[in-house]
């Protein structure tokens, strides 16, 4: 029987109770452009200015664009500093080429995705190894910003919520401290965030229902409306028993029937774009396209396998152009600069425990790094710092709260629990309510989930930073459900004020100890 009689007609009016602001009246477009691009601009200047000496001296991207821009695919290593430019030999993160006899040919491989040197190419096309990549870091951190901004608008809800989510993405996560620097690791975040983002909100402009269902107010008793995923139908997003598992013969489909509907999909022009998007960033942070479950659940087209299909061709083309590069560049599907990572440091920083028996992805890092990304305290009193400083070794020293010869308390190298630096994730929790119900929620959930897994499961979990930097792998996901999750509480409380509010002390505190350690 065909499911929509099953459950009789659907009202015509809201079957829940008006969310917050459902019934506000909605900011023009000009002031919410105008909002938008005042809060860029206020964060560009606190980026650019949080750490104005930017040493430059971690810049493998800009070698890599200099070395493609002279026909190349490795870098020259160890290359001595030359006209007051520094030069490579430090670097640690790279695998030196060698010959058929073990000599060194003067090459290095380096083992990040690319894109972030593809982004380099013009910059160094004009200024050479003299690049800022730092700066440049910093203006498309801001940039990503309006990008969280413009996202958060096509999920919905009052102009309050999507100011707040984004103030505290911007200045109460790990993502300021990213920006500033603007190092080689912290370039690939921003590339990949920006671009995530950007696929996180073409899918959610084509698919208004999603954005509907996870706003909306009722509780587990909400009555399903329509069928499912059919966005013919105002179904708001409910998640229903045939859509869990494709299209039933009931309804005249069977897993064949629905195979060929969903290849007649291919050409949706939206999941496509959205696919590509989070291929592209994939190339900067691999473990990004583990966020495909939120695009099979949110986007254009009926059921998740029609979604699923448009969004994997496009997804295709950049992993195909990575595996393509890394072929010809190293000779394997799979850059062997990994491995030689992995094989390095852990012979290089015994004290961060690496395990050499243990894979690059192993499943037994899972319990310790997931206390760190979770709880990961700061450094309280410490003689000592992982980079080999001995703290308080003056005589006489006196603790001091921001003394970095010898303080009091001071962040930890290897990283701090999201519960102390951006505790306003925790305004996320509501929505979670409605996971199994919502598309949103369910494949936002998913997606933080499959991400923070494998990175959990790897053997380095970001040494040096502040916080966790792994987490803005999935924060795109995790910032819709906290935007949901405040619109179910009933919009900027006072709670979530107060959280939003010690993120941003945090943070601030945060950069300003990573700034005079010379991180």
């Amino acid at each position: 029987m065909d499911r929509r009689i099953a459950q009789g007609p659907v009202p015509s009016g809201p079957p829940h109770a008006p969310a917050p602001g459902e019934g506000d009246e909605p900011a023009s477009p000009t002031a919410t452009v105008l909002v938008g691009l005042g809060i860029v601009a206020a964060v560009l200047l606190v980026y650019v200015f949080s750490n104005p000496q930017r040493p430059n001296l971690y810049n493998h991207f800009v070698w890599q664009a200099a070395a493609w821009l002279q026909g190349q695919g490795t870098i020259p290593y160890p290359a001595p500093a030359n006209g007051g430019l520094p030069g490579n030999g430090y670097f640690q993160d790279v695998l030196p080429v060698v010959d058929a006899t073990g000599v060194p040919t003067g090459r290095a491989i380096l083992p990040f995705p690319p894109l972030p040197a593809v982004l380099l190419l013009p910059f160094v096309a004009v200024w050479g190894l003299a690049t800022d990549a730092q700066l440049i870091a910093s203006v498309v951190g801001g940039l990503d910003v309006g990008i969280v901004f413009w996202m958060l608008g096509r999920l919905g809800g009052p102009l309050a919520i999507r100011v707040a989510v984004t103030l505290f993405f911007a200045l109460g996560t790990v993502f300021w401290y990213v920006a500033e620097k603007g190092t080689t690791w912290f370039l690939a975040h921003i590339v990949a965030v920006g671009l995530t983002c950007l696929a996180v909100g073409v899918a959610l402009g084509a698919d208004r229902a999603a954005a509907l269902g996870a706003l909306r107010r009722g509780g587990e008793d909400d009555p399903p409306a329509g069928d499912g995923y059919d966005d013919e139908e105002v179904d708001e997003g409910e998640i229903d028993e045939g859509d869990e598992v494709g299209w039933d013969e009931g309804q005249g489909y069977g897993w064949w029937h629905g195979w060929r509907h969903g290849c007649r999909t291919l050409h949706e022009p939206s999941g496509f774009l959205a696919g590509l998007l989070l291929g592209l960033a994939s190339t900067a942070r691999l473990t990004v396209i583990l966020g495909l479950p939120f695009f099979l659940l949110v986007g254009a087209g009926g059921g998740w396998l029609r979604r699923g299909a448009s969004v994997a061709v496009g997804a295709a083309v950049p992993l195909a152009c990575l595996v393509a590069y890394n072929v010809v560049s190293t000779g394997h599907l799979f850059n062997p600069a990994y491995d030689y990572l992995h094989r390095a440091e852990i012979a290089s920083y015994p004290f961060l425990d690496y395990r050499p028996d243990w894979a690059i992805e192993d499943p037994r890092y899972l319990p310790r790094n997931l206390v760190l990304m979770l709880v990961g305290p700061p450094l309280l009193t410490p003689d000592s710092v992982d980079l080999g400083q001995v703290l308080c070794a003056a005589p006489g020293a006196t603790r001091g709260w921001f003394d970095p010869d010898c303080p009091i308390l001071m962040p930890n190298t290897v990283g701090m629990g999201l519960l102390f630096t951006s505790p306003a994730y925790l305004l996320a929790l509501p929505a979670l309510r409605r996971y199994g119900r919502s598309r949103l929620v369910t494949g936002s959930a998913l997606g933080v989930l499959l991400i923070a897994l494998v990175n959990l499961m790897h053997f380095s979990q970001g040494w040096v930073q502040f916080g966790y930097r792994f987490s803005l792998d999935f924060a795109p996901f995790l910032l819709l459900l906290t935007a949901a999750g405040m619109q179910r509480m009933g919009g900027v409380r006072p709670l979530a004020v107060v959280l939003i509010g010690a993120s941003v002390v945090v943070t601030v505190w945060g950069v300003w100890w990573g700034t005079h350690l010379g991180w």
